[in-house]
């Protein structure tokens, strides 16, 4: 049995840690609530968008792009989106392991030459390199500071790689962001966009809460299902003005709008992983805490339970003494 001294090193040390995580879950979650605001502000220009383009999709279905074009696969890219620090839960390990399952699957069919990751992250972008993989550039700066020019960079050099046949196929492997409890590990193609299938998509986030529990989560659903229903006689009394009147035709319109829907999909990728990323440290962090806290109770019991020994064994010797003089 270890000595009181051993346990009060082992309580202190403990109640550091302790401090340390609890710190680090309140940053986290400051965090995650500015991430969630930047979401947030994003939102209405990606509503917009989306009911133009399904509006314009529902009145002339035969209008292409090159963008949206298949053509058969012969090299891909995959843009995979990490954090640069750790910490954070299984996050990182668990896009990775999507992103090797990926490599793997097309290395199988067209060869690992044919494959090339686009890291945005520090931790994906160090675990490509180390696997051999054809990595083109790294983007680290901005996750720690989400830029949609950046972003708009670089869904340009993926569009006029795949207009100029380099390139026929493009990925993006992110996690998406539905609450701070709940973050989707999600695989989907950027080029050619799909737009049927990128506007029939799951929207829905909750950008209220950085509440990580079963319970707040049930209760914000219940909270959020009864608003929609109380609303819902509102939103059908207003709806959007759908007589768009377009110049010179639909295929050039279409041709200066489906690349904005691609940005926003780049971006929009961007802002999730961000927030994942401290929605997923906050969880691992308060994780810890709590095991800290339940380490400490058993701490403390084991000295208190030692410190009674050590008293009761000093008191049977002074009455041992008395009894024998």
């Amino acid at each position: 049995m270890p000595s009181l001294k051993e346990i009060k090193g082992r309580i202190a040390s403990v109640n550091s840690t302790r401090k340390i995580t609890s710190a680090m879950k309140m940053v986290a979650s400051s965090k995650l609530h500015h991430a969630q605001v930047a979401i947030q502000n994003m939102l209405p220009y990606e509503t917009m968008l989306e009911h133009i383009l399904k509006s314009f999709l529902a009145a002339e279905a035969e209008a292409q792009t090159i963008y949206d074009q298949q053509r058969p696969v012969r090299r891909v890219a995959l843009v995979v989106f990490s954090s640069n620090s750790s910490l954070c839960g299984g996050f990182n390990s668990n896009v990775i392991k999507l992103m090797q399952q990926t490599v793997n699957a097309y290395a199988g069919q067209l060869g690992q030459e044919n494959v090339e990751v686009y890291p945005i992250g520090r931790k994906v972008a160090e675990k490509a390199q180390k696997l051999g993989y054809i990595v083109r550039g790294e983007r680290s700066d901005i996750v720690d500071k989400p830029n949609v020019r950046q972003c708009i960079d670089l869904a340009v050099e993926l569009g006029t790689r795949f207009a100029d046949g380099e390139i026929d196929k493009v990925e993006i492997l992110y996690h998406h962001f539905k609450s701070a409890g709940s973050q989707i590990l999600t695989r989907k193609v950027f080029l050619p966009i799909d737009l049927e299938s990128e506007l029939g998509r799951d929207h829905e986030r909750d950008l209220t809460s950085v509440l990580a529990t079963k319970e707040s989560q049930e209760y914000l659903k219940r909270n959020r299902r009864n608003r929609a229903q109380s609303e819902g006689s509102q939103d059908e009394t207003a709806p959007l003005n759908d007589n768009f009147i377009v110049e010179p035709d639909m295929t050039t319109v279409l041709s200066q709008l489906i690349p904005k829907m691609g940005h926003l999909m780049l971006y929009t990728a961007l802002l999730d992983n961000v927030a994942s990323e401290h929605a997923a440290r906050m969880v691992a962090m308060q994780t810890a805490t709590d095991n800290a806290d339940e380490l400490l109770r058993q701490l403390n019991l084991q000295y208190n339970k030692s410190r009674q020994q050590a008293i009761t064994s000093e008191l049977l010797d002074i009455v041992g003494g008395s009894v024998n003089n």
